[in-house]
């Protein structure tokens, strides 16, 4: 290599229309088969590395694609199956494949977390019990596929053994030298086919070291790479980093690999360089393209971020890429018709990154003056976008500036103030309730979809969304709820939805990023100052509430939650749109409570995904969260009730944090972890209340009465009676009617049979 290289970290697997997530559902629900869907998924995925290979993208991954989660087919290609699912050896069936993400009538799925600090999920591996060996080497199936059918000499990509290890469940530190120990030999047997099979360079993916590993599992990881090395000496390993700087930079940067990738927009890796400096034995692929945000770069600012990487590498042991894979935005601009062309000549999605990534590498190599026209093009863009109506919202700043600590608290401490929420709501014992959304049918979509299409009239999809809010209160009332919810029938996402309703925010038509599985969201564009106009959810939640006695939930979406799940703008401080945001859903929470909503949740479901992976960024985050979370909801009468909603959180660490929120309730994803998250209040005093969700939602199973009973009872050995709420672990948005129904009956049914009992024990 004589000069720098460009090369892609990972592509989107879901194709610039979701072609990926439809031919899924097609197949879930029996409308193509088999083979139909590996069929389809391969042409997409022959289509994106040929793109890549036109863009002029140097080194191609591959493997990078999947059919639901990286993480699952790491655990299939080594046989890790978990026993319920009755797996026998050999290669894993495509069925049992999906029956280990999606769960089965008779076996639950495996759990399903969060990807550090991202929206994506992945599924958790089980090892326990699970004697793993090679069943199927997936990367190198992919990497003759490429070059087989394309001509496409590609980069492997493969998730790491420190990673995969740690990120399994079920097993502490102790048991980490154990596991890599088991999985070294597998790993090195892929590299062995792989350089057998003619593949020069191999991505080896351990986002894992962004956090800092102790001096003795360190030990253990140098041995793995060390055995590696030996073994497979031909291949050139680049040790893939990303989401924050190296922790144990000087340890990792040491490793017998040819290749180390740093992560250079989220993490100070420049800060690593300047104090460590780089291995002269090694390759650096420097992430300086934004893999996890979707606004154009600042070319000028990227070339003069090289510049000074050179003083570390020469030319010709430098890549230039993404700081991730591109997993994390969507596909191409290029479908965008709606936009202010001020806004899309602002943005680049992962075609345009690599069209970046490419030009930078042409600069570096040729010199800037042959980029000068791309440059000043890129520049201007951006200049519009900035001094744009967008960004010039002096009254939002100003209101922001005068804020004081008074803003950011209740009246009355939360052990005064819900004596008055009991008096005024009068609940049972374990009230039952929901997290808010409701079943979205394929008519609701359908209708919605005419809707804005100009094919009915808003009279028309207003009496629609008011026959869905009628049908389902209804459904409320019969089932036994005791806290109901309008069901969000009119709303697409539950960001999205106030993207388009706040000033400051643009959304796009196929801005599409994978969220689990075939779960895709479309997270809005935070491109200006945020400000709130108009009430947004005071209409659906008043008519709701008019048609029963019981109370109905206002529901929105936290601060925080809305910041993490949009493309933020990047030319302020993050804290202030955090900031914006918060004010703006204060002035919407005034609304409904002007308007007789007296229980209102604002879910905070990204919360404990926002945490930032260096420890010492942790505090100032958490901080921030706490104060815009309170600068939204603090302004309500005591008697008024505040929900919140958290999915998928480990909470040991931040259970300080969560009841400095000051909410009321707070409801907590529980099922998919098997009640471990109850671990995290045996030992800290959780003084609020909360629902700990009984039953996982993100499975079409139904569970047992007598499950969600052992989920209820498990929870009251650590939780007073007097503090808990039932219900399910999320929104049922996915979910289909008659499954919803069935299962919250069961919901409702375990509840009075629990309550009856701890009203026994009350008795006697």
């Amino acid at each position: 290599m004589t000069n720098v290289q460009s090369s892609n970290s990972g592509y989107p697997r879901i194709g610039g229309k979701r072609e990926w997530k439809r031919a899924l559902e097609s197949f879930w629900n029996g409308s193509i088969s088999e083979d139909e869907l590996l069929k389809t998924t391969e042409a997409l995925r022959l289509d994106n590395l040929q793109k890549q290979k036109e863009f002029g993208i140097d080194l191609i991954p591959v493997g990078d694609f999947s059919l639901y989660d990286h993480v699952l087919d790491t655990s299939i290609m080594f046989g890790v199956v978990p026993k319920r699912f009755a797996y026998s050896g050999g290669q894993v069936p495509l069925e049992t494949y999906f029956a280990i993400a999606r769960g089965t009538k008779d076996a639950v799925a495996s759990e399903m977390t969060k990807w550090f600090n991202t929206n994506y999920h992945y599924i958790v591996p089980e090892l326990e019990g699970v004697t793993p060996k090679l069943v199927e080497n997936r990367p190198l199936a992919f990497y003759k596929e490429a070059k087989e059918k394309l001509g496409i000499d590609g980069k492997p990509v493969l998730l790491g053994p420190v990673t995969y290890c740690k990120l399994a469940k079920s097993f502490g530190d102790e048991n980490f030298p154990v596991l890599l120990k088991q999985f070294t030999p597998l790993y090195i047997e892929v590299l062995k086919e792989l350089a057998d099979a003619g593949a020069e360079w191999v991505q080896i993916d351990e986002p894992i070291f962004t956090s800092k590993l102790s001096e003795k599992d360190f030990q253990h990881v140098q041995q793995a790479y060390a055995e590696i090395h030996e073994a497979v000496p031909q291949v050139k390993i680049i040790l893939q980093t990303y989401f924050e700087k190296v922790a144990n930079y000087e340890a990792v940067a040491a490793l017998p690999v040819q290749g180390l990738g740093l992560d250079f927009v989220h993490g100070d890796s420049l800060g690593l360089l300047r104090k460590y400096g780089f291995p002269k034995d090694k390759v650096l692929a420097a992430g300086v393209i934004d893999g996890r945000n979707v606004w154009r770069a600042d070319l000028d600012g990227k070339l003069t971020l090289l510049e000074e990487i050179q003083t570390y590498v020469e030319k010709d042991r430098l890549i230039v890429q993404p700081s991730s894979s591109l997993l994390h935005v969507p596909v191409s601009t290029q479908l965008e018709e709606k936009l202010d062309p001020i806004i899309q000549e602002g943005l680049a999605f992962a075609d345009e990154k690599l069209a970046e990534i490419v030009l930078l590498s042409k600069g570096v190599n040729d010199g800037t003056e042959t980029i000068a026209v791309e440059l000043k093009e890129s520049r201007n863009a951006l200049s519009r976008l900035n001094n744009s109506k967008y960004r010039q919202n002096v009254e939002v700043k100003e209101t922001i500036g005068k804020l004081t600590e008074q803003d950011v608290n209740r009246s009355l401490p939360f052990a005064e103030r819900i004596k008055e929420q009991q008096r005024r709501f009068n609940l049972p014992l374990l009230p039952t309730t929901t997290i808010g959304s409701l079943p979205q049918t394929p008519e609701v979509r359908q209708t919605r979809s005419k809707w804005r299409k100009g094919e009915i009239t808003d009279q028309a999809y207003e009496q629609f969304i008011k026959n869905q809010i009628d049908k389902w209160i209804e459904i409320q009332e019969d089932i036994g709820i005791d806290v109901l919810v309008h069901g969000e029938f009119e709303r697409t996402d539950m960001v999205e939805y106030f993207g388009e309703k706040f000033e400051g925010f643009a959304v796009s038509q196929f801005g599409w990023v994978q969220s689990y599985g075939s779960r895709c969201v479309k997270p809005p564009l935070i491109l200006g100052d945020v400000a709130f106009s108009e009430p947004i959810t005071v209409k659906e939640s008043v008519y709701a509430q008019s048609l029963t006695t019981k109370s109905v939930k206002g529901m929105l979406t936290g601060p925080v939650t809305i910041l993490n799940w949009s493309f933020v703008r990047d030319d302020i401080p993050r804290y202030d749109v955090l900031n914006q945001i918060a004010f703006a859903l204060r002035l919407e929470i005034e609304a409904l409570e002007k308007n007789g909503i007296r229980m209102i949740q604002v879910d905070e479901p990204a919360l404990r995904e926002g945490l930032p992976l260096d420890l010492e960024k942790r505090e100032s985050y958490l901080e921030a969260a706490v104060h815009a979370f309170k600068l939204a909801t603090s302004s309500v009468e005591n008697a008024t009730q505040i929900h919140t909603h958290m999915c998928y959180s480990e909470f040991s660490g931040i259970i300080k944090s969560i009841s400095a929120l000051d909410a009321d309730v707070i409801s907590i994803e529980t099922s998919r972890s098997h009640g471990e998250i109850i671990a995290a209040f045996e030992n800290n005093t959780y003084d609020k209340e909360i629902g700990l969700g009984v039953y996982d939602i993100h499975s079409p199973r139904v569970p047992s009465k007598d499950e969600m009973k052992q989920n209820i009872n498990r929870a009251l050995k650590t939780i007073n009676p007097n503090q808990f709420w039932i219900n399910p672990d999320c929104g049922l948005k996915t979910r289909k009617e008659e499954e919803t129904i069935d299962a919250l009956k069961i919901m409702v049914e375990a509840a009075k049979e629990v309550r009856k009992d701890q009203l026994a024990v009350v008795k006697s």
